[in-house]
């Protein structure tokens, strides 16, 4: 059994040397969030150098000190990572299936370990953000940050104004009423196609509100994942986000400036989109027609190339 380190352990480092928080060590190594992180450091699920640690102060030198979580050695600190997908159908979104079901790892084959940020059902395509970052996830995930999320929702017939307007106002569902949405209907749809944006994550969501109207939903696209839309990515591709996309999600999820994080890899400059599917219109920007083919305002500059493999 592994001694417990001294207290010392983490605070006694030469001068020069750089340290990162043991628990921002292990979230930026994909193992959970900060918070879950505490959770095992007090649980004495976690060493350093062969010594258990439960010192929520506990900081480590990357690249010096060896990590174990559950008896398992954790890869020295990685840059994040935050990936678009576009997710295509019959794709699930675990990171396992017993059933041996092709997931959205099989379609982004990154070479290191990344996870998704929520989950689409299986035949749902569309935006889907995968990253390392587990407090990055937490945070773009947590009910009380309103993380809105766009979609297309194709309907079995077409839907009334009156029951458009109810589904904006919100509806009573089995686990309580939702809050109110932006929607719309897309023009030359014949009034089966709705732009929809919801700041809420209930399971299958916009599938049981439109059921409860008495409308089946034929298709369910997200276009977008807050200011991130898939505009010029095909079904199956990905790209890096660019640092300014990560921190405008960060800002959107009401982050702080000095929590703001960056991808690796993606090219620098604005955001690919401020794309919503309609509503409100996006900050110091004119309202424009969305796109018919995918819901996002129309006339932009594409986002950085795709990645197929």
């Amino acid at each position: 059994m592994p001694k417990t380190a001294p207290r010392k352990h983490s605070r006694d480092l030469k001068k020069g040397e750089t340290a990162v928080r043991l628990n921002r060590y292990l979230s930026i190594a994909g193992v959970s969030s900060r918070r879950k992180a505490d959770e095992y450091i007090l649980a004495g699920r976690v060493s350093v150098n062969g010594r258990v640690v439960t010192d929520l102060g506990t900081k480590v030198r990357p690249g010096t000190d060896s990590v174990f979580f559950n008896e398992k050695q954790v890869v020295a600190l990685d840059p994040g990572v935050y990936i678009i997908l576009n997710k295509p159908k019959d794709c699930i979104t675990t990171l396992s299936d017993e059933r041996g079901r092709r997931s959205v790892l099989d379609v982004v084959n990154y070479p290191r370990r990344i996870f998704p940020v929520g989950r689409l059902d299986r035949n749902t395509t569309g935006a889907l953000i995968l990253t390392n970052d587990g407090d990055f996830a937490n945070l773009m995930m947590h009910p009380r940050n309103k993380v809105p999320k766009s979609y297309l929702v194709t309907t079995d017939r077409p839907v009334s104004p009156a029951d458009l307007r109810d589904l904006a106002a919100g509806i009573s569902l089995s686990d309580g009423r939702t809050a109110p949405a932006d929607v719309h209907l897309v023009p030359g749809s014949k009034n089966r196609v709705v732009g929809m944006t919801i700041r809420e994550g209930r399971n299958r969501q916009i599938h049981r509100m439109f059921g409860a109207k008495g409308y089946g939903v034929d298709k369910l696209d997200r276009v977008a994942y807050g200011p991130v839309s898939y505009e010029g990515l095909s079904r199956g591709d990905w790209r890096l986000l660019s640092p300014a996309e990560v921190r405008a999600l960060r800002g959107m999820a009401g982050a702080g400036a000095d929590d703001t994080g960056t991808g690796p890899a993606g090219p620098a400059g604005k955001s690919s989109s401020r794309a919503s599917v309609r509503g409100k219109k996006p900050a110091s920007r004119t309202n424009r027609r969305p796109d018919r083919r995918t819901g996002t305002p129309s006339g932009r500059k594409r986002p950085p190339g795709p990645r197929r493999v």
